[in-house]
């Protein structure tokens, strides 16, 4: 799986520790930064990552600022991008069984570096159920079609 990555300083080293993880898994990683702890804004990263998977260069995407709230917003601002912000297993797996969710949202400074890993594994590994869901998601994407988006 192809799978972009973008972060702000506060979420530079669990971006990095992600990444490693990834490739260990055999997944292509496209990081789209910040490439440092320096004070940077996240808009700059996490917007390049999320468009990627709007135009299908990346099949998924995760990102990580310090509350995951920033990252969210500025993801969900792309066009079939259905970021999730999970601070649990459960939030992860529901974010792909119900709402088929292609950006995964962490809080590095909410989630430990290794549950975080556990975050991602189950999330990557958790398919879209399909079904009444799939009716909810047609609904969504009529609302982003209109006008007033």
């Amino acid at each position: 799986m192809r799978i972009a990555l973008g972060c702000d300083h506060r979420g530079f080293k669990l971006k990095n520790i992600i990444a490693d993880y990834l490739r260990g898994k055999g997944h292509i990683v496209i990081d789209f930064g910040t490439f440092s702890s320096q004070s940077c804004d996240y808009p700059d990263y996490i917007y390049p990552a999320a468009l990627s998977v709007k135009e299908k260069k990346a099949d998924r995407a995760i990102v990580i600022c310090y509350t995951g709230v920033g990252s969210s917003i500025t993801a969900n601002k792309v066009r079939s991008i259905r970021a999730a912000l999970v601070f649990n297993i459960k939030m992860a797996v529901y974010s792909r069984r119900h709402n088929n969710s292609n950006v995964l949202v962490l809080g590095a400074g909410f989630v430990k570096k290794d549950y975080a890993i556990r975050l991602v594994a189950r999330w990557l590994n958790t398919a879209f159920d399909g079904g009444r869901h799939q009716r909810r998601l047609r609904k969504i994407q009529k609302i982003e079609e209109s006008k007033d988006v």
